[in-house]
């Protein structure tokens, strides 16, 4: 484990060299690295963000653990990247610049829509971020062999400071590169290993599905559908929900949507996008080879006690796949798998927090005071970084003994309640009203945050946040069956509000810029 530990600590040093580089004090470099990445470098740091820590580790620990429901959440987070390459990428790209805020200032603009556009963008990005950093200080805990809540707490720290700096200096340039680091290093590892797990089990996937199915304790209910939800009252219509929640949700988180805007032109989104659901699609088969895999040889009550919510089992896959008589290649093999999380949780955080600061520094400070100059915003950015990094430290240290799966439901809710609605009523429809979005932004995000904490996941049940306590009274287990139609009719009734002469008006404006936000007929204004 110390030559991980090394190799991990030289690749971080190695990339702060890289982004410490001189011509880092350039606004469009800084938001979008001068729309210079090739689609396929695009596309993979597309892909890299994606593929975060709580897919990495939450999806693959429920494919171990749930088998079949574990496999079709996976595929909702290839199926979401679809949805962005076919519905928004294009329409993103010819709408927005540099943030959420541009797109949907494009036909409506002002303060209200940016300031309103940038606290959706912290509530959506705030959770997932705590996610990561909290699950840091038990991550390196298993691979580095430690157990101490102080020292735990101290990876927190570091790790944070890290993720700070990355975005702070690195802007999005260095944050694609550390995603593009990320994404090779862990198909290539992750790769490598499930055709180490094929190859315990004949290179039959059948085979090793029996053995999985087998080792679950369940027999062939592994293999079908309800097994996630099993608890629930109604696991048919939790398991729905889940799949509606993480299809819109992730395709539509800021931190995602924003490298739409690095494209030169809608033609590299497209290219951009095909090498990153390719990527995806691959990760997802690697995930459910060594998912299943960890089932079938280590079995699914080892990898419960190891960590009730799984999130330890693509490691104990990877290492158990290897056997006890573990050669020198192999052991450079996991060296590279756990560098590959180390980097996952890294790469995350950091691309997430650069959303967030450009947010808050192009949407609230910039646009408020409409003379800054661009060192002025680049400043502000840097320091938003730094603004937005702090607390979630602070706020990761307290909650890392807690079940994190609430918060990783709360930002995919969020992206889908709200933020989905307000970009495809905003993309495509006419009559949209900056009422009717002010009412879709808002009142997404309240539905959310007032549904959730009645959830079993926050209390009622043992593997809730807050397992002692007991105020559980909303019967679904997400809250995008309820949410995300909310979201469109909070939409749709705020512009029936705004009258029929708002409502013209606003269809006017768009025929204005429909050219360009469908097909970039028209060009965008600071490109």
């Amino acid at each position: 484990m110390s030559l991980a530990a090394f190799t991990a600590v030289a690749t971080v040093t190695l990339l702060l060299c890289v982004m410490t580089g001189p011509d880092r004090d350039d606004l469009d470099e800084f938001y979008t690295g001068y729309r210079s990445l090739s689609p396929l470098r695009n596309g993979l740091a597309i892909a890299g963000d994606y593929i975060s820590a709580a897919t990495v580790l939450g999806t693959g620990g429920v494919i171990a653990l749930c088998g079949y429901d574990g496999v079709v959440l996976a595929l909702s987070t290839a199926l979401s990247l679809m949805l962005l390459m076919f519905l928004l990428a294009e329409p993103l790209r010819n709408a927005g610049r540099f943030t959420m805020g541009d797109a949907l200032a494009r036909r409506m603009p002002g303060r209200a829509v940016r300031i309103t556009a940038c606290a959706v963008t912290l509530a959506a990005l705030l959770p997932m971020m705590l996610v990561q950093l909290a699950g840091t200080g038990q991550l390196l805990a298993f691979i580095l062999g430690f157990s101490g809540d102080s020292v735990k707490t101290g990876c927190v720290v570091v790790m944070g400071a890290l993720m700070i700096s990355y975005a702070a200096i690195g802007g999005m340039k260095g944050t694609a590169l550390i995603q593009i680091l990320k994404i090779v290093t862990l198909l290539g590892s992750g790769a490598a290993v499930a055709l180490v797990v094929l190859a315990r089990f004949d290179w039959n996937p059948g085979t090793l599905f029996d053995a999985a199915a087998k080792g679950s304790g369940v027999g062939d209910a592994f293999l079908r559908s309800g097994l996630e939800f099993a608890g629930s009252p109604y696991p048919r219509i939790d398991m729905i929900t889940a799949q509606l929640s993480v299809v819109l949700g992730g395709a539509c988180l800021p931190h995602i949507t924003m490298r739409m805007y690095t494209a030169s032109s809608a033609r590299q989104v497209r290219r951009s996008l095909s090498w990153a659901v390719s990527g995806v699609a691959v990760f997802v088969l690697v995930m459910t080879v060594v998912g299943f895999g960890a089932t079938a040889l280590i079995g699914r009550a080892a990898i419960a006690a190891a960590d009730p919510q799984g999130n330890t089992a693509y490691l104990l896959g990877s290492r158990a796949a290897f056997g006890t008589d573990v050669s020198t290649a192999e052991t450079l093999l996991f060296t590279a798998v756990t560098t590959a999380i180390f980097l996952t949780v890294l790469a995350s955080v950091a691309g997430m927090i650069l959303a967030c600061a450009n947010s808050l520094a192009h949407d609230v400070f910039a646009a408020r005071a409409r003379t800054a100059t661009p060192q002025r915003e680049m400043l502000i950015a840097r320091l938003s970084a730094l603004a937005v990094g702090v607390p979630t430290i602070l706020l990761a240290t307290q909650v890392q003994h807690r079940s994190l799966q609430p918060l990783v439901t709360l930002s995919f809710c969020l992206g889908a309640s709200a933020l989905a609605p307000a970009l495809v009523y905003s993309l495509f429809w006419r009559r949209y009203t900056r009422t009717g979005l002010l009412c879709t932004l808002i009142g997404g995000t309240l539905a959310v945050l007032l549904l959730m904490p009645g959830t079993n996941l926050v209390s009622g049940s043992p593997a809730a946040a807050f397992p002692e306590a007991d105020f559980n009274w909303f019967p679904f287990t997400t809250t995008g069956i309820v949410t995300v139609p909310l979201g469109f009719a909070f939409g749709w009734l705020g512009t029936l509000a705004s009258g029929r002469q708002g409502a013209e008006e606003q269809r006017r404006r768009y025929e204005a810029v429909e050219g360009w936000i469908l097909a970039g007929a028209a060009g965008r204004k600071g490109d």
